[in-house]
């Protein structure tokens, strides 16, 4: 059976309040055989940019936080480099849950878990979307075209600008496309700027 997702965002919401909401969406549990635990951040800086991974890896499904294995390493330096800290931005993945065998999720889980980061978007309201290679783009934008060719440029997630770049698990691999992605988020640095002023 499907969980209540909470309440709709109310007018004058503080970003504590958004974030329980929020965390409550992430951390519920699906009732697939594959649940180990969800995962969430806890930001400062509720509904400035939201980076959306895969799915969590062993090193997150232990400690119950995104991205904090060698790819989350160099995420940190990546939002360091933006002039951020992880404290002020907002990081979870399509999948709350560790596939089994660290596999790429599947179709089915997929459809189980967008609506859990359907609301997440919807609480935090982000002013841009980060997403994090094939899955993320794809299943932000449901659409079959992929990475290589969307890397780079904006998209339009429910009104939410969306910029598709490289997951930091496939730069340890390919460290020469590291000044790609770099080139992606001085696009969304000049954005958040203009959103600004």
């Amino acid at each position: 059976p499907w969980v209540d997702l909470g309440g709709a965002p109310k007018a004058g919401d503080t970003w504590t309040a958004n974030f329980t909401r929020a965390r409550r969406v992430a951390g519920e549990q699906l009732t697939c055989w594959s649940v180990t635990g969800g995962s969430f951040h806890n930001p400062q800086a509720f509904g400035k940019l939201v980076f959306v991974g895969e799915a969590p890896g062993a090193d997150e499904d232990a400690q119950g936080e995104p991205f904090v294995g060698r790819a989350g390493q160099l995420l940190t330096k990546i939002i360091e480099a933006m002039g951020m800290t992880r404290d002020h931005v907002f990081i979870c993945n399509v999948l709350k849950c560790r596939p089994p065998n660290n596999r790429p999720p599947a179709p089915e889980e997929v459809v189980h878990c967008r609506p859990y980061l359907k609301r997440q978007l919807e609480i935090i309201k982000p002013k841009v979307i980060v997403a994090l290679g094939n899955h993320a783009v794809k299943t932000l934008l449901q659409t079959e075209e992929g990475i290589s060719e969307l890397r780079g440029t904006f998209r339009t997630y429910e009104g939410i600008p969306l910029m598709c770049t490289y997951h930091p698990a496939y730069l340890l691999r390919s460290p020469g496309e590291k000044r790609k992605v770099w080139e992606d988020m001085k696009k969304v640095m000049q954005l958040l700027k203009r959103s600004e002023e």
